[in-house]
Parts: structure tokens; sequence; C-alpha cells
């Protein structure tokens, strides 16, 4: 079984960048993969000072140059991911592609909403949801300063589900996992059996499925929860030997950490089902059970949390939501859990 030291024998390096958000479950990764001209930049990251000047020294340590980069792949939408990609491009001094799923192009964009914006336009969301305005209105406020943690991009080009990357020593698989975000992908090299899971698959934390939310305020119907287990059961098909992950230090144990998630879950729907025995309750009233605190953005992870476990039970016929009245809530249904 490889490992890490091996990865360079490959041309893969991975360097680690500090970010302050706890939730990650470790610093941000950005990965260097050598090419027969350049390099691919697979998520350069922050933008902040800190998280800027650990990658330059990343990139010194390999031997390489910013100039060398030919291309830069995102995972997906989410700052600490895509954060330092225009600091790259003018570190470069040049135009090269930056790839993204069609999906999360528009987290990344100018000319996308940002999140004080998205949550203000999907009030009325989330207060059928039984968050309290004033709550949701402090929220966006201090989503205000992730302005701070990077620069969104002028252009991006589409990263499609499918398409090889044709590198040095490897070559590497592009699969879309939706579920952390709609356009999440990653990476599989199946010679050596690597996987760059992005936040798709996390060895400490849970890689939270997050609410999807559209500049008209109406639910897209994305199910994240749903429809991470899905992209999930076709990474768990894949022979996997060494996962090289978004946050932290690479694991091997694939399988056994698929199974701890899927666990990890079954335990946070069988609580819900047990919150709920006792009476409808919206989704705002079922988190503040399950969680001690909801500060900043914060708040979003732990809605969508709960909202996704509650989209599984629901899908499984387990519980029912009642729709009339100001907010949504949610009961036991007739059919068992199974």
């Amino acid at each position: 079984m490889m490992k890490e030291h091996e990865l360079k024998d490959l041309g893969i390096f991975r360097i680690s960048l500090p970010i302050p958000f706890r939730q990650a479950g470790g610093p941000v990764n950005a990965y260097i993969i050598e090419e027969e001209d350049g390099l691919l930049l697979f998520d350069p990251g922050l933008g902040t000072e800190p998280s800027k000047a650990a990658l330059a020294e990343g990139f010194a340590q390999t031997g390489h140059r910013f100039d060398e980069v030919s291309r830069i792949v995102l995972s997906h939408g989410h700052i600490d991911h895509f954060g330092a990609a225009a600091w790259v491009l003018q570190q470069i001094g040049r135009e090269i592609p930056i790839l993204i799923h069609p999906a999360d192009s528009d987290k990344v964009l100018q000319s996308g909403l940002d999140w004080p914006t998205l949550l203000r336009s999907n009030s009325k969301r989330f207060t059928r949801l039984g968050v309290p305005l004033p709550l949701l209105e402090e929220t966006a406020a201090v989503l205000v300063r992730s302005a701070e943690l990077g620069r969104r991009l002028v252009k991006v080009t589409p990263l499609v589900a499918g398409d090889q990357f044709r590198c040095k020593h490897i070559t590497l698989e592009v699969h879309h996992t939706p579920g952390h975000t709609t356009g999440v992908c990653c990476l599989y090299e199946r010679t050596h059996r690597l996987l760059f899971s992005a936040d798709h698959l996390l060895e400490r934390v849970s890689p939270n499925p997050i609410i999807d939310l559209k500049a008209d305020g109406i639910p897209s119907g994305f199910k994240p929860l749903i429809t991470y287990f899905e992209s999930l059961d076709r990474v768990r098909s894949l022979a996997v030997d060494l996962v090289l992950p978004g946050h932290a230090e690479p694991f091997s144990n694939c399988l056994e950490v698929i199974d701890s998630l899927s666990a990890f879950y079954q335990r946070r729907q069988a609580k819900i089902l047990d919150i709920l025995g006792r009476g409808a309750q919206t989704v705002y009233e079922v988190m503040k059970e399950l969680f001690l605190s909801a500060d900043g953005f914060e708040l979003i992870l732990m809605i969508s949390e709960t909202l996704g476990n509650i989209e599984v039970l629901e899908e499984k016929g387990v519980i029912v939501r009642e729709t009339e009245g100001e907010f949504i809530r949610f009961r036991p249904g007739r059919k068992l859990p199974n």
C-alpha cells in the first residue's frame, strides 16, 4: 500500500495550509501534480495572508514555481478551497484555465451572489424552517467578513465528469460527487488507487452536505444528504488504497471511514426520531436539541445537517411534513424505521 512519502515519485506534492475554521477538521490541502509541461494545482486554498505564505513556502520546498502552473482545478466552490486562486494567477503573470464543475461556478465567480445576499433572498425559506429572522440577519452580517478570505474569479472553465488529466506520471479521472455542494468533484487515479477526495470524504469530521440556496429563494429540489449517500456509494465501488483529502492528513482506511460516516448519520437520525416522537417540530427546533450552539456560519452548517437528516427520514417514509400555517413542521409517520 502506498505511503504519502512515496507520492513525490508520482509527481504529487501536498501542501498543508492554515485556515480559521475549526469545523473543517484540519488545515486545508493544496496539491501540486506534475504534468509533462507544467503543473496542475488542485485547490489553491484560502486567500488569507498566512495561507498564501504557506502556499508559497510549499511551492519552494517542492522545488517548483508558481509560473510553472498550467491549470488550476477547483474541487468545489467553498472559499477555503478557491480563495487563493486569483492571487495565484497574479503570481503566474498570465492567464491559465481555472476549472470547476458548472454546478458550483456561481459560487466562485464575481457575478455570483455572496452568502449574505443569498441568506437574505432565502429568508422566507429559513423562517418557514423556524429560524428567527433576527438570527438570520445576524448570520448574514457575520458572513460579510468572508470577503476578506479570498477573491472571486472573473472566468472559469467547466470541469466535466469523466474527463481525464494525463499528467507526467499519473492519469486523473474526474468524478462528480454532489452532496457537500452541488458541484463537488473528486479526482481518482486508477493505477495507483489514489482518491483526491476534496471535502467529499474526510477522516475526522462528517463532510456536511450544505443547503443549496438560489437567488430567487425557491428551493431547487437538491437534497444534499440524500445525494451525498448516492455519491458515497459510487466512491465505495472504487478501489482506493490512499485517500488524499481536502483537509488534514491522508488516510488509507477508506471503507472504514465510509462505514463510520454511515453509522454516524444513522445515530443522528435515530436521535431526530426520538425528538420528533415528543411532538411535531420545525427544523430549527430539532437543531437546537441536536447542537449546543450555532453562531455565524455554524448556523448554516447545523441547519443543513438537521434538514438533510430529516429529508432522509422523510424519503424513507418514517416522518411526514406539515405545511399548513407559518412554519413547516415534521412528525413521525406510520412507517417504521428500518
